[in-house]
């Protein structure tokens, strides 16, 4: 029984201590590039975008593209992610993979302001360097 009583009383404690420090309302909440719910307050009490992520990433919404040495994919805007060929598919995956780091997300959010669909069968392999 003091045995089972112990261990409640740590899981308790345990709770309290991250109730404490990781409250919804806090602005770590937010931090690790997770989305935020449209309408809700960024950390300085301003309305959000509904766009967290992307603002978080250093890039305002109403920022124009920025260009990673990819201008030749400006051809392919407004196709759908389905329809390109293999060869294109290529040429999507050479910038990806020739991108720093720190570059792969701006660029995939580049291509969206440039309305450039990432291939279907690229988007799983940029979504893993994005978060990898």
């Amino acid at each position: 029984m003091t045995g089972a009583l112990i261990i409640l009383a740590v899981t308790v404690l345990t709770g309290l201590i991250l109730y404490l420090t990781h409250r919804p309302d806090s602005a770590s909440a937010n931090e690790g590039g997770s989305p935020a719910l449209s309408g809700s307050h960024d950390s300085d009490g301003e309305e959000c975008c509904g766009l967290h992520a992307v603002c978080e990433k250093g890039l305002s919404p109403t920022e124009g593209p920025v260009y990673f040495d990819d201008e030749e994919l400006d051809r392919f805007a407004g196709r759908q992610p389905d329809s390109y060929t293999e060869s294109e598919v290529e040429e999507f995956r050479e910038v990806l993979y020739t991108l720093l780091p720190s570059d792969i997300y701006p660029w995939g959010a580049s291509l969206t302001r440039r309305d450039i669909a990432l291939p279907s069968s690229l988007r799983d392999e940029w979504l893993m360097l994005v978060n990898g």
